[in-house]
């Protein structure tokens, strides 16, 4: 299969408009007769199925929450992105394109990412109508803060909760909907499997996870909206439920996945206290406005933070880049903070790196610091026991955010016909590394802007009657998969080998890669997979309520999508982004991109009886030429 993206013609900043004009139109008559599937209700699966409801579609929406209010979207803290520039310094809808194409390191699509810019902020005026309570200046306007990788303020928040009132107002939205019946939606309840008929996704199959009861539901289309997957690493700051089942099935029914090795490290996370640990604990960007990020000059000092003195500290980011400073993307701070505990520098020698407030608190006082971050102290406190206003809080980079996902073209489509993608669960915006505050910027464009234009140009078409049976070979899939795994008897549990898997992928193929360890990781990986399925162990039994069952299935797609991850990074000769080949680094040790030979998406095909097969796109710069980037 050719990989057509779909891209309009014309100057780039017209290119959205002239799309949404030669799409196909659905009357609003013929709406009521079209119905939509939509999986996942965080930011962008709640405002698609809002949007899409109030159109007047019929609207089936799934979750394994008992609410759509505890997606992970939730867990969001320090903001989102749009070039008002109400702080008039400089920024623009160009700049926000800019910043994000170099951000990426130059391995996303131009048109995508302008369309990104061009519509974020319609996000903002429309959340601030739905009552979303952004910080304000004194003056009354919204408020503005930095993140990673930009030299301007374009970053609106909500204190250290942006993703929990951004999704209260989607929610809110969400349940307008439901009420008028426009929205049915199906809690706890977790997709399957995709259910496609010649040629396109007409359904899925759903497990309900309380009366283990498996059903098929068919529509005219389907929506995955699932986040990412960066629990393949087990320990990552992702819910412990967040997982990439629906995405993997939908990848081995044919929708291709693109660029699964390219995730990002976050490089704020309170570090791992222990073996036992079941997540890790992420600590907002936003904090590196105001923190200072150092390690002690000597190797292996025992001192406490407030008894080192500045001559003995290394404020490394801040010498190494003097433009960004602290501010660097997130890539370039993950790789230097493992630098430095690499080479010994770490608090006490160890795998931690100083964020420091003493300056912001002495300089602003410490009631100003508390309004900006006041919660993300308070998560800080509760977890180590430590107060950040007295004492240097720790972090180290940890498994965050996956900008691979499922390959789409412009309009958000897979390879799939009639299976759309949104958020985090498509690949489309932030090439090799995402910039921070451009998650939630995405979910919400996506949900509210983009789809429900370009979902109508295909449902506008004709598409055959499929009978609500059309499902039940897929069920029977399912159900005997399940059956498998419920009566396994082995002695290892999905747990201890998901953390054998997550040690492979952090070690093997994580924060910095080369070909022998990655080399190693595909047979380790490849030994795990026969591990599972004939050591498997699973102390409760049957298909009712049986959390076990479930992250038994997780894992087994984990396994299979980890094997893909590193067969992706093998074949990138080049480090770009939060993508780090030793092999390819310049004398600075920063990394070292292959434009020639590696500018391209890589789109992967399963395959059932051999490995996966290769597809690129490629990617074509006319409004941003690629350079070394450059944070000095």
């Amino acid at each position: 299969m050719s990989l057509d993206a779909r891209i309009p013609e014309g100057p780039i900043q017209q290119k959205w408009d002239h799309c949404k004009f030669e799409m196909k139109l659905v009357s609003p008559a013929n709406r009521r007769k079209r119905s939509v599937i939509v999986v996942g209700t965080g930011l962008a699966g709640a405002s698609a199925a809002a949007s899409l409801g109030e159109m007047g579609y019929n609207v089936s929406a799934f979750t394994y929450h008992d609410s759509p209010r505890r997606a992970h979207s939730i867990a969001a803290q320090g903001g989102i992105n749009a070039p008002k520039n109400y702080a008039n310094d400089g920024d623009s809808i160009y700049r926000l394109f800019y910043d994000t194409i170099k951000g990426g390191d130059y391995r996303a699509r131009e048109a995508n990412v302008y369309r990104l810019a061009q519509l974020s902020g319609n996000i903002i005026d429309h959340c601030v109508a739905q009552g979303v309570p952004f910080a304000r200046e004194y003056g009354g306007l919204l408020a503005n803060r930095s993140f990673g990788g930009v030299q301007v303020s374009r970053t609106f928040y909500a204190r250290g909760q942006t993703g929990q009132q951004l999704l209260l107002g989607a929610y809110g939205a969400l349940s307008r909907q439901v009420h008028t019946n426009q929205v049915r939606m199906f809690s706890r309840t977790e997709m399957l499997d995709l259910i496609v008929v010649d040629g396109r996704a007409r359904g899925i199959v759903a497990r309900d996870l309380v009366s283990g009861k498996i059903s098929s539901h068919m529509a005219d289309a389907v929506i995955l909206a699932t986040g990412g997957y960066s629990n393949v690493f087990y320990l990552s700051t992702n819910a412990i439920n967040s997982n990439a089942t629906a995405i993997w099935r939908a990848h081995k029914r044919g929708a291709y996945f693109a660029n699964p090795c390219f995730t990002q490290i976050h490089p704020t996370c309170i570090p791992r206290a222990g073996e036992s640990q079941s997540k890790l604990t992420l600590m907002s960007e936003s904090l590196r406005n105001d923190g200072r990020i150092w390690v002690p000059k000597q190797k292996g000092d025992k001192r406490r933070a407030r008894d080192i003195p500045e001559s003995d500290r290394d404020y490394y980011l801040e010498r190494i880049y003097p433009s960004f400073g602290n501010l660097v993307p997130r890539d370039v701070a993950s790789r230097r903070a493992k630098e430095m505990c690499d080479n010994g520098y770490g608090v006490a020698g160890g795998y931690a790196v100083y964020l420091d407030f003493a300056d912001a608190i002495q300089r602003d006082g410490k009631d100003s610091v508390e309004q900006k971050y006041g919660n993300l102290f308070d998560i800080y406190h509760e977890i180590t026991g430590e107060n950040p206003y007295t004492t240097a809080m720790k972090i180290y980079p940890a498994p965050h955010y996956t900008m691979g996902g499922l390959w789409v073209d412009y309009h958000l489509m897979t390879t799939i016909p009639g299976l759309f993608a949104l958020g985090e669960a498509n690949f489309s915006d932030h090439g090799a590394n995402r910039l921070g505050a451009s998650a939630l910027m995405q979910c919400l464009t996506d949900g509210y802007f983009v789809l429900p234009y370009t979902i109508g140009d295909y449902l506008a078409k004709p598409l055959p009657h499929v009978s609500e049976d059309a499902g039940k070979p897929i069920e029977r899939e399912v159900t005997d998969r399940l059956n498998i795994l419920s009566n396994a008897s082995g002695s290892q549990t999905a747990m201890s080998l998901h953390q054998k898997l997550g040690h492979i992928m952090w070690d093997k193929c994580g924060m910095s890669r080369n070909e022998t360890g990655l080399k190693e990781a595909l047979n380790d990986i490849k030994t795990l997979k026969e591990t599972f399925q004939k050591d498997l162990k699973l102390s409760t039994p049957g298909q009712t309520l049986n959390q076990e069952l479930e992250r038994a299935n997780r894992v087994a797609d984990y396994i299979e999508l980890g094997e893909l991850m590193v067969q992706d990074a093998l074949t990138r000769e080049e480090s770009c982004g939060g993508h780090f080949r030793e092999e390819h680094q310049t004398e600075e040790n920063e990394a070292k991109r292959n434009d020639e030979n590696q500018s391209y998406v890589s789109a992967w095909a399963y395959s059932e009886k051999k490995e996966a097969v290769l597809h690129k796109e490629a990617l074509a710069f006319d409004h941003v030429k690629p350079t070394q980037r450059s944070y000095k």
